[in-house]
Order: C-alpha cells, then structure tokens, then sequence
C-alpha cells in the first residue's frame, strides 16, 4: 500500500516550535528578518514569495519583500543587496530564482552576505557543507531530509539514488545523504540502465522536473520515494516527477511524498528556519 509523507503537517509542526523560538529571540531584543527580492513578473515566482512572506509574519519574523522590474540592472540588484548585507534588521536574503537573462546567476549569489546566504547557494556556505562544517544548509534539501526521517526507516546504511544533478537539490541532497551515512548514486541524463539503478534503491529523490519520469516498476517493495519535481499540466494541475497513481496500483508498501503537499511546503519552513538560526548568532 502507498503510504503518503505529509509535508503540509511536518511543516505545521515545525513551524510551530519557529514561532515559539521567535517569539523567545524577540524578547531578547531581536526580532529576524527576512528580506526576499523578486526580479520581474514570473507567475511562478510571485507565488512563491508570496507564501514566503505569509510564513514570516505568521510566524513572527520581520519580512521585507521588494519586488523590482523586469528591466531592473544587474547594477541596481547588487546595489539593492549591498544594502541589505549592511541592515542590522535583516538575517536573511532571498534572491528569488530565476533573474533576468541580463543579469548574472552567480554575481547575485556570490553578492549576498555568507552570514545572510539562508538559501544556502553560496560558494562558502556550499563548500563548508561539502566538508562536513557549520552551513546554511539549501532548504529543498533539508526539507527531503527531514521527511525521509517522519518515516522512520533509518538512513545509514541504505542505497539512495538521486536522480537530477542541479546545484539547487541533486548535488546538495546527495551531500546530506552521505552526510547521514547512506550510499549514494547520482543518477542524470547520461546514466546508463536508470531503471536498474533506481529498482535498487531504498530511498529515491526525483528531481529532474519532468512529469510522471519516475514509473511504477522503478520503485522496489519499502523504498522511500522523495518527489521534488513541480510540473504544470496542460489542465493547470500540479505533479511531481513520479507516477503517483500507478504507485497506488502496486501491491507492495512504500512511502511518496505527494505533489503538491510534499516537499513544497517544508522548502518554506527550512527557510524560515535558517533566518532563525542566523539570528540566533547575530544575538551571541
């Protein structure tokens, strides 16, 4: 039977205990903020640090949400995050990805303070995770870590196969998981015999972005199935990078998290929880 991780009631408990630890922070004398920049009019992107900011102020963090134009200059960005690297208020910026094709990626990553980096895409905070130090951990993939555990089955020791090998969620999430003593493979588009190396694995991460890649006959009896793909069809709905309701049809256990209602709902608390966290150090 297909057992679903519910990510929506993992991230309401999580976000409770932040709101309590907030709200402890701010009797000290400070209170954590987060500042997200939206470059242009991406529909997707609008959602996004839409809840972002509800997540803040339910919470009871400081949110500051400037959302700049399409024409904005690479210039104007890394003016806009100098200052905030500066603003004693804000422990977090957020540039929502992706920016324009004018400006460059890795310019306004590498422009956001190390101490302020709370999506963790920094070089520094990218290569203290590597090593095994301190880091702003990315948030998609410590959201899957923290659901892979709710399962209870035990990491160390098993195969994880994370298909995808973005900076964003495949290499991180295949860092974490080795970090928690798993074996890892990353599997991608030159992987020869996918399906075999997927059909050994006792813990699948699926992030390739394309709908319903991940078959049925791929997951084997007990496997942990982690969908991080968001795919928009052609009737508007959202589904993930698995083929959910041909799991349904399998007679054998094993667990998914669900499209929407999986992994989207914890990238928002890690966030949360990193400009928590970067507070924390900023009262020490």
């Amino acid at each position: 039977m297909l057992k679903l991780i519910d990510g929506k009631a993992l991230s309401a408990k999580l976000r409770s205990g932040i709101k309590e630890e907030v709200a402890e922070i701010k009797a000290k004398g400070i209170t954590p903020g987060l500042a997200v920049i939206l470059v242009g009019d991406d529909p997707a992107s609008q959602v996004y640090v839409r809840n972002k900011e509800k997540a803040c102020i339910e919470a009871g963090m400081h949110s500051e949400v400037y959302r700049l134009p399409e024409e904005t200059t690479e210039e104007e960005l890394l003016a806009r995050i100098d200052k905030l690297n500066k603003d004693d208020n804000i422990h977090g910026i957020l540039v929502q990805l992706p920016v324009p094709k004018h400006i460059d990626e890795d310019k306004v990553i590498d422009a956001i303070s190390v101490e302020k980096d709370v999506d963790g895409f920094s070089p520094a905070n990218v290569g203290a995770l590597l090593i095994g130090k301190e880091a702003f951990e990315p948030c998609t993939p410590r959201g899957c870590i923290e659901l892979i555990k709710t399962t209870g089955v035990e990491i160390t020791g098993k195969k994880a196969v994370v298909i995808g090998r973005s900076n964003i969620v495949g290499k991180p999430i295949a860092i974490m998981l080795l970090r928690e003593n798993a074996t890892v493979t990353i599997c991608h588009s030159r992987t020869k015999d996918l399906k075999k190396e997927v059909r050994d694995a006792d813990i699948v991460v699926a992030a390739i972005g394309k709908a319903g890649f991940i078959t049925a006959d791929m997951i084997k009896p007990g496997a942990v199935v982690i969908d991080v793909g968001i795919n928009r069809m052609e009737n508007g709905k959202l589904t993930g990078d698995v083929d959910q309701n041909a799991l349904k049809e399998m007679d054998f256990d094993c667990y998914l998290t669900p499209v929407p209602g999986g992994v989207g709902p914890m990238t928002i608390t890690m966030l949360m929880r990193n400009t928590l966290v970067s507070a924390k150090r900023k009262l020490k």
